[in-house]
């Protein structure tokens, strides 16, 4: 099970990743050919696309690996203990706004599986499924830093 989780991190990244390039890319080539006199709309449309998707996956690259900006300046005067309950009940209403944007963000699909982008030929309910998936993805990772909290708890 860990080496399937370890497996989908490795494939999040990497899809996140060549998003990314390909994301520069065509804003790039999109300034280049307007430069050029020349309009490629859909260009913008599949960068918008692809933003959705590499922002969502990399805040949840983010979030597993510890590099979402935090701030302690109140917690960290406090005793260990309560420093790592409060951590436990930040990381539960964390979970909590997880499963509202997925039970949300699926109803939201739904609603516009029938819309699409002006001039490619793709659902923009995928665009909203890149919030779900991150959000899946975003809730394993919580539990099981959950998990982790609680195991360390007494050391």
């Amino acid at each position: 099970m860990r080496k399937l989780y370890h497996t989908l991190c490795k494939i999040e990244v990497a899809v996140c990743g060549v998003g990314f390039v390909f994301l520069v890319a065509f804003i790039f080539l999109s300034a280049i050919l307007r430069f050029f006199r020349v309009s490629m709309s859909w260009n913008i449309d599949l960068a918008l696309f692809l933003l959705a998707w590499t922002a969502f996956l990399g805040a949840d690259i983010a979030w597993r690996s510890g590099q979402l900006v935090g701030i302690d300046i109140v917690t960290r005067k406090l005793p260990t203990g309560i420093q790592k309950i409060l951590n436990l009940l930040i990381l539960v209403i964390v979970l909590a706004a997880l499963i509202v944007f997925i039970v949300f963000g699926i109803n939201l699909a739904w609603t516009e599986r029938l819309r699409t982008y002006q001039s490619i030929p793709v659902p923009f309910s995928l665009v909203t499924l890149s919030l779900v998936t991150a959000a899946i993805s975003m809730c394993v990772s919580t539990v099981l830093k959950i998990r982790r909290g609680i195991l360390n708890f007494n050391k």
